[in-house]
């Protein structure tokens, strides 16, 4: 009876182990994409909630705790490049209807300082977008230095869109795979912190979440027919966003998979997420040659 005990104990010993291990790991690390390898999105539990706090109420507590924090960063990126530091962070939003792009925006971003962010929402090109290579338009919306921007969809549409609707022949589609790669690239060389989120919905969450929209008046807007006959093609979506994943998921710019079924936990880990990447460029106040002293005397003199 007593090995059996010991035998339990010990299990249940390393069982806590490995769970204070998980909670300690970056969380970069346990949502990063491994690029290359297959990408089985169905593998993925959408509901999960890894190393996240212990329910909804925890959740938002902690969000609310990193604001301070995530808010602190952003100034020091901010006033960094006043001084000629070239970095800057790019959010890159990605995943089905409904999956929480919009909701990511006004919750997690909210917690910067606007003047210090640049969001862009991408919509079906326009004409004149049109006459353009397709990583045009995307140029265009970078972040300067010392800001911190957020695409809501982004140019992996035209890796998406593209191949389930067969926009482009296959040989351009395969192409644009490798000019993605070599764009994040250069954005890294030039500073850049790209940070690609992939939010992980499953198909009976998009339904309860699309069917709220037409129960309630005010989100009638927000809904619209194609919304349907997107989610129709939800099995051609999947396999070209496991597509994606797999061939631009590289060492200067990994996609992180985020489940998304728990609002509450979708934004703690993209909150998490960007505090990782901030604490890890560690941007410093720039050092003035300033008089204070000088400069407060001249101050008080005037009138």
């Amino acid at each position: 009876m007593a090995k059996k005990d010991a035998k339990k104990d010990a299990k249940e010993r390393t069982a806590e182990d490995g769970k204070k291990q998980s909670q300690s790991a970056q969380l970069r690390d346990l949502l990063r994409i491994r690029g290359g390898k297959r990408v089985d999105l169905s593998s993925y539990d959408p509901a999960d909630t890894p190393a996240g706090p212990a329910d909804k109420a925890a959740g938002l507590a902690a969000i609310a705790q990193m604001g301070e924090r995530l808010a602190d960063l952003q100034e020091r990126l901010y006033a960094a490049s006043a001084a000629g530091d070239r970095r800057r962070l790019l959010l890159v939003l990605q995943g089905m209807d409904t999956s929480g792009k919009g909701g990511t925006v006004k919750h997690v971003i909210g917690l910067f300082n606007p003047a210090g962010c640049r969001i862009t929402a991408f919509k079906a090109p326009t004409p004149d977008e049109r006459k353009h290579p397709f990583l045009w338009r995307v140029v265009k919306a970078t972040p300067e230095p010392g800001q911190i921007g957020i695409f809501d969809r982004s140019h992996y549409e035209d890796v998406l869109i593209a191949r389930v609707h067969e926009l482009v022949p296959r040989p351009v589609l395969d192409q644009r795979y490798g000019e993605i790669n070599s764009f994040e690239q250069v954005l890294a060389e030039d500073g850049t912190t790209v940070v690609k989120v992939f939010l992980h919905i499953s198909y009976e969450e998009q339904r309860r979440r699309l069917l709220a929209r037409l129960d309630n008046p005010k989100k009638h807007w927000k809904f619209a027919l194609s919304d349907i006959e997107e989610r129709a093609l939800w099995p051609d979506y999947q396999r070209a966003y496991e597509i994606a994943l797999k061939r631009c998921s590289t060492k200067v710019a990994p996609w992180y998979l985020v489940p998304s079924d728990r609002k509450w936990y979708r934004n703690w880990a993209i909150s998490k997420l960007l505090l990782e990447h901030l604490e890890a460029l560690d941007p410093q106040y720039p050092k003035v040659d300033l008089d204070v002293e000088e400069c407060r005397v001249r101050l008080l003199r005037l009138p």
